[in-house]
């Protein structure tokens, strides 16, 4: 398996797992917001912060009605047309490279999801180190193709979609120049729960496209990333504000920032759990073999005395000889007097 290296940080099973935080739309249309987001984040130890790149022009139509229209009563933006909702999320493409500044003052890496071709030429000019393509754009071959000819690494979340069309997308991505791929596990619902993200389909997903597999995570709090570790998954990214309680279009399913300590903590606890496959006695546990059962002496014994089931015990500490041979030392004769306690050694008989 390649290992990919963005900026210096190396993304691999060999490696603590990659945490990027998503920014989306909690900078709530202030500036100053998203600079103090992304140095939150830096603070709780996030290994990259993500930008969606795009405006409301370029997702969509300025329309209010049929299809424009979200009427989806389970839905967190019901109630308005994508134009407007697109119009309240977008980041501002003037505040993308001072947030991108700060994030190399910061010594995290920033960069972000390009939603069409102009987004993806304006990131260019701002020298990104790798691009991320959202579920809803997995199926834009077009938009697959001109990424992928950029050379650099491409993160790609794979909600909604097929084996058939993964595997399509992936064949382009490759054809067209990408040499770094990370797919990402991604359940298409906001929020999503523990009980339709199905994160078994990490380690499969690694099987059939060969290349590094991760969890975009829109389940509440870090169980769920957590979990995705020890199957395999080496990119781990949460959509991440100040507070829920601030509002904003993504903030219900964001972290906030404690929660994004935790979660950078105990997935590198996670990975670095898993270990190699390994039995017996490890150098750390050697000194805990003495706290094993093993065979003592229960009462004082004179020299010919037999053995018998209530002068020899299992007991704590292992100095004796193991329960095992509990059996086979009945009826033998003490061959010395023997105080209570001894540890049991074949010396004794």
């Amino acid at each position: 398996m390649t290992i990919i290296e963005i900026q210096g940080r190396k993304i691999g099973t060999n490696h603590p797992p990659f945490v990027i935080a998503e920014m989306s739309g909690n900078h709530n249309q202030s500036l100053d917001r998203a600079l103090e987001i992304v140095e939150t984040a830096a603070k709780a130890g996030a290994h990259a912060l993500k930008l969606q790149t795009y405006t409301a022009d370029t997702m969509t139509l300025n329309l209010s009605h049929g299809d424009f229209y979200i009427n989806d009563s389970s839905s967190l933006w019901k109630d308005h047309s994508l134009y407007k909702l697109y119009q309240k999320a977008y980041t501002p493409w003037e505040w993308h490279k001072p947030i991108f500044e700060r994030c190399k003052d910061l010594g995290i890496i920033g960069f972000s999801s390009p939603f069409d071709e102009t987004a993806l030429e304006f990131l260019e000019s701002l020298n990104v180190p790798c691009y991320k393509i959202a579920s809803f754009e997995n199926t834009d071959i077009p938009l697959i193709r001109k990424v992928a000819s950029k050379g650099k690494p491409m993160i790609i979340s794979t909600g909604m979609a097929t084996v058939a069309e993964l595997d399509e997308t992936v064949r382009t991505a490759r054809e067209a120049g990408c040499k770094d791929l990370v797919l990402l596990k991604c359940t298409s619902t906001y929020p999503a729960t523990p009980k339709n993200t199905n994160i078994n389909t990490i380690p499969h997903m690694k099987e059939l496209f060969n290349c590094q597999v991760g969890l975009s995570d829109h389940t509440m709090g870090t169980g769920v990333a957590v979990a995705s570790v020890a199957l395999g998954a080496t990119v781990i990214e949460k959509h991440f504000t100040l507070s829920r309680q601030d509002g904003g279009v993504d903030s219900s399913f964001s972290l906030e920032p404690n929660e994004m300590k935790s979660l950078v903590k105990e997935t590198e606890r996670a990975w670095q759990a898993l270990g190699n496959v390994q039995y017996g006695v490890s150098n750390e546990e050697k000194g805990s073999l003495q706290y094993r059962r093993s065979l003592y002496v229960a009462k004082d014994m004179n020299l010919g005395e037999t053995f018998t089931k209530d002068s020899i015990k299992s007991i704590r500490p292992g100095f004796g000889l193991p329960p095992k041979y509990f059996d086979k030392i009945l009826g033998k004769k003490a061959k010395k007097a023997v105080s209570k306690g001894t540890p049991v050694s074949w010396d004794l008989f």
